[in-house]
């Protein structure tokens, strides 16, 4: 019986080639396909700021400083390191201040924050803010709305006998002298160096030397 010769011409040879190619195109495409994306959980937050109820919805990794910024609006609040080490982020909570980066805005059901936006108005000044100006502790003016509501916080905390690491006596109540201020502020960053106003700013509204 004679052999056949199995001959292939060029053109089928393409073809197939091309065939083989998109075939196994198609089934590494599948095996890599990512899985469908499911839809993130979201949680209701009720809090006051500024004296005005908001209710969000919002991602439970949302930081208290991202909720005021892009979702309310209040750009006020400045975002610097976002890692707790500049205070240009710092609002008041329930009176007592805080680095909103650091602290997530699902642990404020409830509560009361307070920023920049809410101290007072350019007709209507808060005395920290009218000291601010007259001492020129501003500058540039990127660090100063932490700077104004750490500052106000701080005269609190010494108000309510609340101890420093400026203290030699912690038992005594503390005093608004020029060092237990500078101590207390010293969260609160300023590139521009404006300290020493800052200091003035904060003495003229205690009522101390800075």
């Amino acid at each position: 019986m004679a052999s056949e010769t199995f001959q292939l011409s060029r053109r089928q040879m393409l073809m197939s080639s091309a065939t083989t190619a998109a075939v196994s195109a198609t089934v590494s495409e599948t095996a890599d396909a990512a899985p469908p994306a499911q839809a993130l959980p979201t949680y209701k937050v009720a809090m006051s700021v500024n004296g005005t109820a908001q209710a969000l919805t919002l991602d439970p990794r949302t930081t208290l400083l991202d909720a005021l910024r892009e979702h309310l609006h209040l750009t006020g609040t400045k975002k610097g390191c976002d890692h707790g080490q500049c205070g240009a982020c710092t609002v008041i909570v329930n009176g007592e201040r805080i680095n909103a980066c650091l602290s997530l805005a699902v642990q404020h059901e409830g509560d009361a924050v307070t920023t920049i936006e809410g101290l007072g108005t350019p007709e209507r000044l808060h005395p920290m803010q009218a000291v601010f100006v007259k001492h020129d502790g501003y500058q540039c003016g990127y660090c100063t709305p932490g700077q104004i509501c750490s500052a106000i916080s701080v005269l609190e905390e010494i108000k309510r006998g609340i101890p420093s690491h400026a203290q030699a006596d912690l038992m005594a109540a503390p005093q608004s002298t020029g060092a237990e201020m500078r101590e207390r502020m010293s969260g609160n960053i300023c590139r521009c160096g404006a300290y020493s106003n800052i200091a003035e700013a904060m003495a003229d509204v205690a009522g101390a030397r800075a």
